[in-house]
This record gives structure tokens, sequence and C-alpha cells, in this order.
């Protein structure tokens, strides 16, 4: 039995692993034990705090296999992404370079740090051990924070933001960094990353070039991983546009890899949840029914399963008196449910950027 529900200091280890078996290595997990366990107390503290508009508030939420009694995975929710510091991104764009007497007009690619993202909340920080792969436990652990959001719109953005790792070579090597960051810090990707994760990105940002850089004068290698995700993250990025997201013009400042942005109301798990009030019956009793995510509405004690969607006739979420007991439902309350599947495609996904 899986199950999503809120880090606490026990999870420490476990943090500790996952953040150092993540692949690529995350600068927003960092496998710095100070680091994690400052994370865990910052997110108790976010968990317990009321709050009527999003701000510095972090939440960190661990995947728990209830049968193995261990921590599989791990993600977290920033309120607002730039909240204490600015959140820098790469902004592309296209500038015209045009003279009449020439007879010349360009259209030149460039990148222009931004801090537009730092408004919208992030979600980040995601490491599943490697024995969940494939399984729906990836799906679990990464929705799970919406099913979160949606029952507490106040305390987060109206755009939310994921940005998925770029794309290295078969070094290691981001050709990216290799073509831009290297010349101002004459420190390898490696070392960077590393760096970065102990501390923070927006020093990077403080040191890069502030004027827009030309595309045409970067490296062929470091132009075609710009908005490329990491081969390890491709099945999640494409659960998040199936999920609603949508590219942006956004990349990151370090590898370049993509973010992508979406209104929350316009997401999938969003547009179809709906509250049930639960009535627990045997689980041999249960009809069959699609798999669905099923979350409890207690703040610091949040949880998140995949159950049946097995409703009666009267509208009430059949549930098993095993998922009843890890929800901390009792016959007769509420629970927010959506489907675990998403569709294999949303419509018109390139309506528009934002």
């Amino acid at each position: 039995m899986l199950v999503v529900r809120p880090a606490r200091p026990a999870d420490l280890p476990a943090l500790e692993r996952l953040a150092g078996s993540a692949t690529p290595r995350l600068t927003n997990l960092p496998a710095h034990r100070d680091r994690l366990e400052e994370r865990i107390t910052r997110s108790q503290r976010a968990f317990s705090r009321e709050v009527e508009f999003p701000g510095d508030e972090h939440y960190t939420f661990v995947l728990e296999d209830r049968e193995r009694g261990e921590v599989v995975g791990t993600a977290t929710i920033r309120a607002q992404a730039g909240a204490n510091e600015a959140y820098y991104t790469y902004r592309q764009e296209t500038l015209i370079h045009a003279s009449q007497q020439l007879n010349v007009r360009r259209e030149v690619q460039t990148l222009s740090l931004s801090h537009e993202v730092s408004e919208a909340t992030l979600l980040c920080a995601l490491s599943l051990d490697p024995r969940y792969q494939g399984t729906s436990a990836m799906s679990l652990l990464r929705r799970a924070r919406l099913m979160f959001i949606a029952q507490y719109p106040e305390r987060f953005a109206e755009i939310l933001a994921v940005a998925f790792p770029g794309y290295l070579d078969g070094d290691g090597e981001s050709p990216f960094w290799n073509s831009v960051g290297r010349h101002f810090f004459v420190r390898g990707y490696q070392e960077m990353n590393h760096i970065a994760g102990v501390r923070s990105k927006s020093f990077i940002a403080e040191v890069m070039p502030q004027f827009p850089l030309y595309l045409p004068l970067l490296t062929p290698q470091a132009r075609a991983a710009i908005g490329r995700e990491h081969p390890d993250h491709e099945p999640a990025l494409e659960e998040m546009l199936a999920e609603g997201f949508v590219r942006s013009r956004h990349v990151d400042i370090f590898d370049a890899g993509p973010v992508v942005k979406a209104e929350r109301t316009h997401l999938e798990s969003f547009r179809r949840a709906a509250w049930h009030p639960v009535r627990v019956r045997p689980a041999h009793t249960l009809p069959d029914a699609e798999p669905a995510m099923i979350a409890n509405q207690q703040l610091g004690d949040f949880r998140c399963v995949v159950a049946r969607y097995a409703l009666s006739p009267t509208g009430q979420l059949m549930l098993s008196p095993e998922h009843a007991e890890i929800l901390g439902v009792e016959e007769g309350r509420a629970v927010l449910a959506a489907p675990l599947a998403l569709p294999a495609a949303i419509d018109a996904l390139d309506e528009g950027e934002l």
C-alpha cells in the first residue's frame, strides 16, 4: 500500500538516499544532510501555519510503502518560487535586426534573464526509488501535490510551474553550461550543480551576463540543448503535458532545461476532481472500478492513496477499511477523488503561451 504524506524528521535518512540516487542530481534536492534537515523543519512549519496567501512556504511530501515500511519517494511544493529571492530563468525571445540601406532583415533568437516565474508556485524536488519507476507510484507522487493544492488554493498561486532537468551528454556534462556559464565561473557542470544545491541558483544569475545571449554565438550543442529535458525525465514531462501544462518560453539558467506552466484550474486533476462522502465496505465486496487518487482533507495529516473509484448509487465513494484507516476518515466524511489515468493527449496544447 502506497501513501503520500508530509515529511517528518524520521524520514531524513530516506531523503538523503533519494537525493543521492536522483538522476541527474537535483539542485533543489541536494544530498546534504543539514539542508535536508532544514527542509523537513521548514515543511513542518508550513503545514502548521495559518496561511491566507502564498509566501515562502515549502511543503515536502514523501511516498511511503506501508508494506515495506520504507519511504521510496519525495516531492516538494514551493508556494511562491521567488518569495525570498528572485527565481531566475532564461526567456527565449526573438530580436529583429534590419537595415533599409542594406536591404537586410534578420530575426535572431536570444535568451534574456527573467524573473517572471518568481510569482508562480513551483512543483519541484521529485525523486523516486528506481524500483518504482514505471508504476502508478510515479503518478501518485507527482500528482498528489495537485490534490493538496486543490484543497488549499489560498496557499498557492494561480500559475503553477515545473522546471525539468536539462539535457546532459554522455559524460554527464551540460552542453549549455559549457557554452555559457563556464566562461564566467570557470567550473564544470557537476561541481556547480553541487554548489547550487547546497546554496541556491540565485548567485548564478548575479554573475551571468545581464545582456541577451545571442543563440548564433553559442555552440551547436548548446543551442540543441535549450528547452530539451534530460532523457530520464521524458515520461514525467509527457505526463505533465497530458495533465494540462504547456511548454513556456522559459528555460533553466543552469542547464537550459524546459519550464512548463499552467493555470491550475485548467489542469485535469482540478477539472476532474470531486468530493464524495465515504462509505466503508469490505474490500472483497467493492465493485471493479478504475483507480483514482483519493485524498483526505486534513492539512497537517494530509494523505493521498490510490484506490478504486467505486461509487454507490447515491454517490458515496466506497473504500475498504484499510484505505479508510490510512486516510484517517470515517464513514460519512468527505474525501477528494480524481481519476489516476490522464487523457492520452490534451487538445490544443499550444494555444498560446503562459
